[in-house]
């Protein structure tokens, strides 16, 4: 682990559609290098989590040091950094690109050119990165490397130096680290930066029981030292460099860290807020005169409420959020209260993938079951103030303002969809049903279509990717980015039961859905609620008019029973007296909401547009 030459070392990464090959690619590299001896290898070494492993995607970035030497014997220092391979973690991803000079550019040849594959590949053409491509799972019967070639000339990749290989047996991967080291240039000094001041990109971060927030770290310039003393740049906090490292890959103790050289350092940090991904890790004696380009705050994009399945396993959820949260900080979490599912959490989310993780391993690593409510979209509604203006976000029905909203924006993506050319107009149909606008239409080949459309977010986080599979019998894929927030229509629904306001069940929805999901909400209500000794009277209102109304039927109690015969006046009196009684049970009465009504008008498919089911 003593000091490299720049010259020497070259930091790549692995970038590819889901299950096209990518951890396998990463465990023959490892094994091939040595850095990995056969009897620990397992499969999908780089992938920390056990849920990676069972859905075959890469969540947490990971690094690793690998010596190789080439076959003119020139010895060599490569950093693998393995990134997150879906669209919730675009900005690590993008992070983790900045770290590299290189990415190798891997596509399934029996699937060919996929969604994340030009989402990816022009996200590292933009971080202008040396791209490599590679053609993976060669050795399958359906492989066909002439039209995959053909659709990656199309897109725009560079194939002079194209490797082809098998991750699966290795075959081709000897001769793709060769390329590695000739295509991936040696790290450069940046234009006008001193070469002696420290300036470290953090890639990632996690928490350790022991150590605190240990931070992955790429380091530009200058040198770091086991005990300096550093400073986050965006976050201010000074502390000493206790721990300084590299992942081999496991972790190993080392004295510094020399520029272009990928780490870890454990500085004794508390908070993941603190250490976030893209800040600067800077020298507190001679800081530098600006930080590394590119970091931002990463902001949760959908929120959904978690409640316990059990109201006795409330403070168990709540320990098991917490200590999700301390090695994620994307993840956030907010007390809510249910009339309907009692007390949890709000929790915002990069995505629906990340949402499902979270829900995913409080039941498997912590066994804490939850119920999940309906995810929602953070809206940003205005209000006029005088000359000017406020803006509120908005991230669920009731939260919006009393008072009403002089105008209000959602959050919109540019998607982008792969889908065979006989199944567009199906697509197509799917898309403009969700309000999509078409923005492009290019086809990579006779067999293959990539529609880009401007979407609402809103219309995505539900059940849009099971759709889209269906109609196109598992043949499509989907990636999108964030975009921008537009005007939209927006209508907020309220759920009134005998007059009386249900906030928990009010929704947000667009102006030209309203009356259909007003209809759909209001007959689900009736058919959930058990009937009561007076009648329910279920409306559902928008803008203080009705539109949409139910009645449950009170249950009747035959009162006359108990008279055989006698007069008809005596039966009047006792059905009057009935009527009176129902009559005031109504005005004072209280509708009991059974869990199973508020879970019924979350069921995605009953809001979503009837072509679309």
């Amino acid at each position: 682990m003593g000091k490299v030459e720049a010259e020497e070392i070259r930091n790549f990464c692995i970038v590819a559609h889901v299950d096209h090959g990518k951890s396998t690619l990463a465990d023959r590299i490892l094994e091939l290098t040595g850095a990995v001896p056969k009897e620990k290898m397992r499969a999908q070494y780089m992938d920390q989590l056990d849920i990676e492993r069972e859905r075959g995607i890469t969540i947490k970035a990971a690094a690793a040091r690998l010596s190789y030497r080439s076959g003119a014997g020139k010895a060599y220092q490569l950093n693998l950094i393995d990134t997150p391979g879906h669209v919730d973690f675009s900005y690590e991803v993008s992070r983790s690109l900045a770290a590299c000079e290189g990415a190798l550019l891997v596509v399934d040849v029996s699937q060919g050119v996929e969604a994340q594959t030009v989402s990816n590949f022009l996200l590292a053409k933009a971080s202008k990165l040396a791209i490599l491509p590679v053609l993976n799972k060669c050795d399958l019967k359906q492989s066909d490397v002439e039209r995959t070639t053909r659709q990656l000339r199309e897109l725009g990749v560079d194939i002079t130096h194209l490797v082809k290989i098998s991750a699966k047996t290795g075959e081709g991967v000897p001769e793709l680290l060769e390329k590695l080291v000739t295509v991936i240039p040696p790290p450069r000094s940046r234009a006008g930066e001193d070469p002696e001041i420290l300036k470290a990109l953090i890639i990632d971060s996690s928490y350790d029981n022991y150590r605190g927030v240990v931070a992955t770290i790429r380091i530009f310039s200058g040198r770091l030292v086991e005990q300096d003393r550093v400073r986050l740049w965006a976050a201010g906090v000074e502390t000493v460099a206790a721990e300084v490292g590299v992942f081999s890959p496991v972790p190993v103790r080392v004295k510094q860290l020399g520029p272009g050289q990928v780490g870890y350092v454990a500085a004794g940090w508390k908070s993941m807020r603190d250490v976030a991904v893209g800040d600067t890790l800077v020298r507190a004696a001679s800081p530098p005169s600006a930080p590394l380009p590119g970091y931002q705050r990463v902001k949760p994009m959908v929120y959904a409420g978690l409640f316990p399945t059990d109201g006795e396993n409330f403070e168990a959820l709540k320990n098991g959020l917490q200590k999700l949260a301390l090695n994620d900080s994307s993840l956030t979490i907010e007390p809510e209260v249910s009339d309907a599912l009692g007390f949890g959490f709000k929790c915002g989310f990069l995505g629906l993938l990340h949402m499902e993780i979270v829900s995913e391993r409080l039941s498997k690593e912590l066994g804490i079951e939850t119920l999940l409510a309906s995810p929602t979209v953070v809206y940003r509604v205005y209000q006029r103030q005088g000359a000017g203006e406020t803006m509120v976000e908005v991230k669920s029905a009731s939260e919006m303002p009393k008072e009403g909203a002089d105008r209000i924006e959602e959050p919109r993506i540019r998607a982008l969809i792969f889908t065979p050319t006989e199944m567009v107009g199906p697509v197509m149909q799917l898309l403009e049903d969700r309000r999509g606008v078409l923005e492009e239409m290019n086809y990579l080949d006779p067999r293959k279509v990539i529609l880009t459309y401007d979407l609402p977010l809103s219309e995505v986080i539900t059940d849009f990717y099971d759709r889209l599979k269906s109609l196109t019998r598992g043949y499509a894929s989907f990636d999108y980015e964030f975009k921008t927030y537009a005007p939209a229509d927006m209508r907020k629904l309220d759920v009134l039961l005998n007059g009386k306001e249900v906030d928990a069940l009010s929704l947000i929805v667009h102006k030209d859905s309203a009356a259909r999901i007003s209809k759909s909400v209001s007959s689900r209500l009736a058919e959930a609620i058990p009937r009561q000794l007076f009648e329910v009277v279920v409306q559902v209102a928008s803008n203080g008019r009705i539109i949409a109304r139910e009645t449950i039927r009170a249950l009747r109690k035959n009162v006359t029973a108990k008279c055989y015969g006698g007069d008809i006046t005596r039966k009047r009196k006792l059905l009057e007296k009935q009527r009176e009684g129902k009559k005031r049970m109504k005005q004072i009465g209280t509708v009991e909401i059974p869990k199973e009504a508020f879970l019924s008008i979350l069921k995605s498919g009953d809001l979503n547009p009837p072509s679309a089911r």
